[in-house]
C-alpha cells in the first residue's frame, strides 16, 4: 500500500513538472514559418501541344529595381521536380559573387520526354519500347511560337538567348542547333544522347550545317566516360563541325572522363554559365 502511495505521488509531481514545462513552453516565442519563394511557375495553355505547360522563372536580385534587360538561358527539363533549382542555383550563386552576368532563367518542364524531345526513329525496337516517341518538332514550335514570346512580352529581356539540356533534352539541343540554328544565340549540349535512332543525326550533322548562315552561333558540347555508344555519334558530330561549320560558329567538345552520365550536369552548367555570361573585367 505504501509503494503504491509513493507512486502516486510521484506521477502527481511529474504532472504537475510537466505542466509548468507546457505553460513555459507557451509563454515562449512561437515560431514563425514562411515559405522560401526562388522564383515565379507560370501555367502556358499551348495550342501547339494541346494542353496545358508549366514554365518556370527565376529572375536576378534585383530585377524589380534595375529597370535594366537581361539575357535569358532556356532550360529543357525545367520543371520543379527536374533541373530548375539546379540551374537556377548556379545563376543565383554567379550573381551574389560576381563571376557571372546576371541571367533570367526559364525552366520548360518536360512531361513525356521521348515524345518532346527525341526526333523521330525508324528503329523497330525503339518504336515499340516508346510508342510516342518522335514529336521533338512540335516541341521546338512550342517553345519557338509560344514560350519564347511568353517570355519576351513578360519580362525585360536583352535578346541574347541561349538553350541548355542534357542527354535527351542534349539531343534536343543539339537538333535544334543543326536545324533551327536562328532560334538561339547559344547551345549548351550535356551527355547529348546522340545515340538515339543508331546515331542518324549526327551522320547528317555534316548536310544541315552546309545548309546554316553564317550568323554568330555558340554551341557548347561536352561527353563523360560513358561508353562507345555515346562516344561514338558524337565523334562523328565533331568531325562534322570540323569539316562543315560555318567560321560564324564557335563550338567546342570538352571531354570529361572523370564524370559519368549522372555526375557531369553540375561541373559542365556551371563552366557553360562562366563562358557565356562571363562577367566584365573591372
Amino acid at each position: 500500500m505504501m509503494r503504491r502511495l509513493a507512486l502516486v505521488l510521484s506521477f502527481g509531481l511529474s504532472m504537475a513538472g510537466g505542466a509548468t514545462a507546457l505553460a513555459e513552453t507557451a509563454d515562449a516565442t512561437p515560431v514563425v514559418e514562411t515559405p522560401i519563394v526562388i522564383g515565379q511557375s507560370y501555367t502556358l495553355s499551348s495550342s501547339v501541344m494541346g494542353q496545358t505547360r508549366e514554365i518556370n522563372v527565376w529572375l536576378p536580385p534585383g530585377y524589380e529595381r534595375s529597370g535594366q534587360t537581361y539575357p535569358v538561358l532556356y532550360l529543357l527539363d525545367g520543371g520543379q521536380d527536374q533541373d530548375f533549382h539546379h540551374i537556377s542555383g548556379i545563376a543565383q550563386l554567379g550573381t551574389i559573387v560576381g563571376t557571372t552576368r546576371d541571367v533570367i532563367v526559364v525552366g520548360i518542364a518536360s512531361v513525356d520526354r521521348r515524345n518532346e524531345l527525341a526526333l523521330p526513329t525508324e528503329n523497330a525496337e525503339l518504336i515499340a519500347r516508346y510508342p510516342t516517341q518522335g514529336q521533338s518538332e512540335r516541341f521546338r514550335r512550342f517553345i519557338g511560337q509560344e514560350v519564347q514570346p511568353f517570355i519576351a512580352g513578360r519580362f525585360r529581356t536583352s535578346g541574347e538567348t541561349a538553350l541548355m539540356g542534357e542527354s535527351l533534352a542534349g539531343l534536343f539541343v543539339v537538333e535544334t542547333f543543326l536545324k533551327e540554328p536562328q532560334m538561339f544565340d547559344a547551345y549548351v549540349a550535356v551527355s547529348p544522347s546522340l545515340w538515339w535512332d543508331g546515331g542518324r543525326l549526327a551522320r547528317q550533322s555534316g548536310a544541315h550545317l552546309r545548309d546554316h548562315s553564317n550568323n554568330l552561333r555558340t554551341l557548347i558540347l561536352t561527353l563523360g566516360d560513358e561508353g562507345e555508344e555515346m562516344q561514338a555519334p558524337m565523334d562523328v558530330l565533331i568531325a562534322n563541325l570540323r569539316d562543315h561549320a560555318l567560321p560564324g560558329v564557335t563550338w567546342d567538345f570538352t571531354p570529361r572522363p572523370t564524370e559519368r552520365h549522372a555526375s557531369i550536369y553540375h561541373g559542365a552548367a556551371l563552366d557553360a554559365f562562366r563562358r557565356l555570361y562571363a562577367a566584365p573585367a573591372q
